[in-house]
């Protein structure tokens, strides 16, 4: 840990921190279970370079306000370094029951409602920035928003990381030319979205509640966050009951689930490489 992380963190709890056991990391990050001598106990983000902090921050602020579900608070936020709750785990693999009780949480969390589509502030999904910040039509219309914003701003880089190809650029055409209709049947409006919710970011603690980590917070159509959690694998079956029970999603919304992978899908692309390639044309190309 770096020294001047830790003389931030001993002045701020007035007590020395006795340990700082590693949970692992990326290249962006690390991170530690921090014990102070006091006893208290806290979760530590950190990197050696001006990292995503103050927005990852700002983002788990907004769904703390929501006051639906745990979200873990936030006791200090500096450029390479963010300070946590921590929140202990439980030991079991959620159960049935668990997610049932996630995905009413959920869809109460999706009733909190913005007046546009966007967020005051850009953020980033993984290492890649996310563009929030619009203004008329994108901040009212969520086809416009959608399809510049998040499909257009991931095909831009995957075209400067070197992923185009003639059959990417022919089908990207044709998302613009039809996103009106793709989407068409699902306006509602603006939703608070988690932004990048799969197994990794959500926990079970130790009450059995569910918890909700690494946002990449906007809002937006609640049809992307659930189609996020579909990525890789899926959630229990019964999150999605529940979740159907408590806020029914409009028709159509299993057509327009592909349409929000290739978001998330594009994105992988940009970060891991072409063995995405593949996947961001199968999804395209189920609606041309």
């Amino acid at each position: 840990m770096e020294l001047q992380i830790l003389k931030q963190i001993e002045n701020w709890a007035g007590s020395a921190v006795k340990n700082g056991i590693p949970l692992g990391g990326d290249s962006a990050a690390q991170t530690r279970k921090v014990i102070l001598e006091s006893g208290k106990i806290y979760f530590l983000k950190y990197s050696r370079q001006n990292a995503t902090f103050s927005q990852e921050a700002n983002g788990l602020e907004e769904l703390r306000k929501a006051e639906i579900m745990r979200v873990p608070e936030i006791f200090l936020c500096e450029d390479n370094f963010l300070l946590l709750e921590f929140i202990e785990s439980h030991s079991e693999r959620p159960s049935s029951g668990f997610f049932s009780d996630f995905g009413r949480q959920f869809a109460l969390l999706h009733r909190k409602k913005g007046e546009t589509f966007g967020f005051y502030e850009d953020n980033f999904i993984g290492d890649s920035k996310q563009l929030n910040i619009c203004s008329l039509p994108e901040s009212k219309n969520w086809a416009s928003f959608y399809f510049n914003k998040r499909l257009l701003f991931q095909y831009r880089l995957a075209e400067k990381n070197g992923f185009d190809t003639p059959e990417l650029r022919r089908l990207m055409k044709g998302m613009e030319e039809r996103i009106e209709t793709i989407l068409e049947g699902s306006e509602e409006l603006p939703s608070l979205l988690h932004g990048d919710l799969w197994s990794g970011n959500f926990l079970m603690d130790r009450s059995g509640d569910p918890c909700l980590i690494d946002p990449a917070v906007y809002y937006g159509h609640r049809e992307a966050d659930l189609a996020m959690t579909k990525l890789f694998g899926g959630f229990d079956k019964n999150f999605y009951h529940s979740y159907q029970e408590s806020f029914p999603l409009p028709p159509g919304y299993l057509h327009r689930e592909n349409i929000y992978k290739l978001y998330h899908v594009l994105n992988h692309l940009n970060l891991f490489g072409r063995s995405y390639y593949s996947q961001t044309i199968s999804l395209m190309q189920s609606y041309l």
